[in-house]
């Protein structure tokens, strides 16, 4: 929530994380798509998270534009949708722990704007310490989340973000993890 200093300027409120707290396991927040950089993203925060004995979290967002203009079937498209989102979780969880089997991950499936239920999810969770992205190897750019977060919220952002670069093999991101 933001709020304003003694000379009006505003300024975020930033949650204390809680991670090194008893009882609390720093996560590793991966948001989880159908990306070629997502895999990336998620072998470094899944063998990150079983090096230091944190937890990684798995964001999927479901984008409401997908379903939007179809009056009369946004349930079954809604439906659809969380159905494939669950899925690719599915596989991502199956990847994780064949990575690093003695992390406990945890999935979480939203609805909105992919950096809106970051930050949102953020706020929520103070166990999340690090976002772990990837970069896109497209000549396009990074890709959107990370042109998004990195670039344009990076001074502001609440947590370290790490962006892992999308060329790196397996073994490079386990040695580097």
């Amino acid at each position: 929530m933001p709020r304003a200093d003694a000379r009006g300027n505003v300024r975020r409120m930033v949650t204390l994380r809680t991670s090194f707290e008893t009882g609390h396991s720093r996560k590793f927040l991966v948001v989880v798509d159908e990306t070629p950089e997502c895999d990336r993203a998620l072998v470094y925060a899944a063998k990150r998270a079983e090096r230091t004995g944190g937890t990684l979290t798995m964001l999927y967002v479901i984008k409401p534009e997908e379903f939007q203009h179809w009056l009369g079937v946004e349930d079954i498209m809604r439906a659809e949708a969380t159905a494939e989102a669950e899925a690719t979780l599915a596989r991502s969880l199956d990847r994780a722990r064949a990575l690093a089997p003695r992390v406990k991950p945890e999935t979480v499936v939203r609805e909105g704007s992919p950096a809106d239920e970051i930050v949102a999810l953020i706020a929520e969770d103070a166990d999340i310490a690090i976002l772990v992205l990837a970069a896109g190897t497209e000549k396009e750019g990074p890709g959107p989340l990370v042109s998004s977060l990195a670039g344009k919220l990076a001074g502001s952002f609440p947590i370290p973000i790490t962006i892992v670069p999308g060329t790196l093999s397996d073994q490079d991101i386990v040695a580097l993890a």
